[in-house]
């Protein structure tokens, strides 16, 4: 169940494609590996990440429709 008050930002975040998302989940895990133990300037920065972790894997396979020109390949046809 995901968290009321992470919900907001991760609706956002789903939005975003995927070099953006990736540079603000790299920047964000980061800063927070970087921090030292018990100081969390950002409530939540860890299921925040983790969040942003799981859009990212979930964006990484889609794929875009194909071009409206396009015809999708018939079953034994070959394209050269």
């Amino acid at each position: 169940m995901p968290n009321p008050l992470l919900l907001p930002l991760l609706n956002w975040a789903r939005k975003l494609r995927y070099p953006v998302l990736f540079k603000l989940t790299a920047a964000l895990f980061a800063f927070s590996v970087l921090l030292p133990p018990g100081i969390d300037p950002i409530p939540f920065l860890d299921e925040i990440v983790f969040g942003l972790g799981t859009l990212l894997l979930a964006n990484w396979k889609t794929r875009k429709p194909p071009a409206v020109g396009e015809k999708p390949p018939i079953d034994g046809e070959v394209h050269r």
